[in-house]
């Protein structure tokens, strides 16, 4: 090589003699192995150092004595949103983790970093393996994410252990029952199967640690239950006519009550409490005393009807709609009982009226009998069959309709009581006791 510098330096060099001492210097370099090799081949290569010519993709991997293989499942939930009480559904967004061992694939041991026991490759080369056919039963809507590519990836074990890992979106059907609301607490079974191989060939297998929440989820309306009961079933299908392995997980979400607390329960309270004030108002104030209870009732009705479009119409009694009619109950009897008393106060006043002529009678005529001045004794304070005043022991005189007045005051906030403290009682225990039938 330095006989070559020297030569062209000494005699003129053309451009080409130039180009081939470059072309000369760059073999010698090759071949003394100064210029390193790529170290990963094309994905084309990989593939083929990975499968061989005889893997069947289609075909599960092969077991000892023919036994099941088995799946390793694994998911964290990232997000839970869009609770759907309309169409009864609720979208997630999850980590899914499976895994399972193919004795058919061949890693190089070049392709493994030191010290690694496991491969990353892209997505695309899950394309070339058998993959368990795993579905969400209840799903409506089930997608990988994507951003600028599909998220998800596949790594390979020593081994042999295959494992893919997906970011996803799935809208997941949950039947929701209203009984309780709005104490509520849905539970919603999300299920994962197998769609073509039965028991027999595949089973499932929940892996460490199985179902995992976000710390950071937060929900506006529910809280979601914890820890998450997990099972692993056999069931029969009957679209497909056999027992097929089954993963389940109940996801429970506990609907808020501060919200309807102050949006409801307080409100209509209040407008029970607010019909009590007619009892304190005179009987000759008719307007003002209509126009409280008839304003309370419509109210109650008004706040009924708005309620109603949260939920969806369903064909039973809500706890809801049990508060809201004892509530227009109450309103709607201090009204009747406001009727009452202004029957019974205008008998009275008749009735004052006819005594009054009655003992103008008497003076003018003083030689009426003994008989009939006990006659008209006995019939004093009485029209027909009702008592519209008496004397007692003491010889005070008791109104009726004013007393009935005096203990509305009293008994309507007593039964009102009793009925908010039964209803809570039955509302609390009641909603936490609600069973799914996957919980047997």
């Amino acid at each position: 090589m330095p006989l070559l510098f020297e030569w062209s330096v000494q005699q003129p060099v053309s451009t080409m003699y130039l180009f081939q001492a470059i072309f000369y210097w760059l073999l010698m370099l090759r071949c003394s192995g100064v210029v390193p090799k790529p170290r990963n081949p094309d994905s084309h290569n990989l593939s083929k150092s990975i499968i061989e010519d005889d893997y069947i993709r289609e075909i599960r991997p092969p077991t000892l004595q023919g036994e099941p293989i088995v799946v390793d499942f694994s998911m964290r939930v990232v997000d839970i949103n869009s609770i759907n009480v309309e169409d009864m559904d609720f979208r997630m967004d999850m980590f899914l983790k499976q895994q399972w061992t193919d004795a058919r694939i061949r890693i190089p041991q070049e392709m493994f970093e030191y010290r690694d026991d496991s491969i990353t490759l892209p997505s695309q080369f899950f394309d070339s393996l058998w993959q368990p056919d795993l579905y969400f039963l209840s799903s409506k809507v089930v997608e990988i994410a994507t951003l600028t590519h599909k998220f998800s990836s596949v790594t390979l074990y020593r081994n042999k252990t295959i494992r893919y890992s997906a970011r996803m979106h799935a809208i997941v059907a949950c039947q929701m029952e209203f009984y309780h609301y709005p104490m509520d607490t849905q539970v919603c079974p999300v299920s994962v199967e197998s769609f073509s191989y039965n028991n027999k060939k595949m089973l499932l297998r929940w892996s460490e640690p199985g179902v995992t929440i976000s710390p950071e989820l937060k929900l506006l309306q529910y809280n979601i239950l914890q820890p998450l009961q997990l099972y692993e079933r056999t069931a029969f299908t009957a679209e497909k006519n056999g027992n097929f392995s089954r993963l389940v997980v109940l996801l429970k979400f506990e609907r808020q009550i501060g919200h309807h607390l102050i949006q409801t329960f307080a409100p209509s309270t209040l407008v029970v409490v607010l019909s009590w004030f007619s009892f304190w108002l005179d009987l000759d104030a008719i307007p003002a005393r209509v126009t409280l209870l008839v304003t309370c009732l419509l109210t109650l009705v008004t706040m009924f009807t708005g309620l109603r479009t949260d939920i969806p119409a369903v064909a039973y009694v809500k706890a809801l709609d049990l508060w809201m009619a004892g509530c227009m109950v109450f309103v709607f009897a201090s009204l009747g009982e406001f009727v009452i008393v202004k029957v019974l106060q205008g008998k009275y006043s008749l009735l004052k009226q006819k005594e009054a002529e009655r003992v103008m009678v008497t003076a003018i005529t003083p030689w009426t009998n003994e008989i009939s001045a006990k006659k008209r004794n006995s019939t004093i304070g009485k029209s027909g069959w009702l008592t519209l005043y008496w004397k007692t022991d003491k010889g005070k005189v008791k109104i009726t309709w004013q007393e009935i007045d005096r203990i509305s005051r009293i008994v309507f906030p007593v039964l009102f009581s009793l009925f908010s403290a039964v209803y809570w009682t039955i509302l609390i225990v009641g909603s936490r006791y609600v069973h799914h039938p996957a919980e047997h």
